[in-house]
This record gives structure tokens, C-alpha cells and sequence, in this order.
């Protein structure tokens, strides 16, 4: 198990093998996540966003504004 110690400025310094296992260096971000009450997650916020393109496809057809707002009209009957 790996500790670090905060200064009185709250920072502290991941251990060197923390930074290896999440594969972060210099200038990378790490998020801090909660779980619980009391327990955070630490991860590695490396990648950008540009990552994603392309995860989703494009649909064949595309769908209008008039058909969206009909399905949420059809569904929002449906849920009274």
C-alpha cells in the first residue's frame, strides 16, 4: 500500500508508483470520485474528448425535430 502525506497548502505528491499503475505523468489530471461517505476513487483524466468521435454511428435516416417531439409527446401520454 502506497501513502502520501498533505502539506498545510492541501497538496500532495502520488506516490511513483500510483503515477505508473494509472500511467499518468507531468501535467496529466487525475479526478478524485466518491464512492461513499469518506472514500474516493482516484483516476487518471488523461485522454480528450476527441477520443469519442466516432464511438457512436450516425443514423441512416436522419431523425427531424417534428419526429423527436412526436415520440416525446407519445411517450409522455403514455406515462399519465
Amino acid at each position: 500500500m502506497s501513502t502520501a502525506t498533505m502539506t498545510s497548502k492541501g497538496q500532495i505528491t502520488i506516490p511513483a508508483v500510483v503515477r505508473a499503475a494509472l500511467g499518468v505523468e507531468s501535467g496529466d489530471r487525475v479526478e478524485f470520485i466518491q464512492v461513499e461517505n469518506g472514500r474516493f476513487e482516484l483516476v487518471a483524466a488523461t485522454q480528450s474528448v476527441t477520443v469519442l468521435k466516432g464511438l457512436v454511428r450516425k443514423p441512416a435516416v436522419p431523425v427531424t425535430i417534428e419526429a423527436m417531439n412526436q415520440a416525446i409527446a407519445a411517450a409522455g401520454s403514455k406515462a399519465k
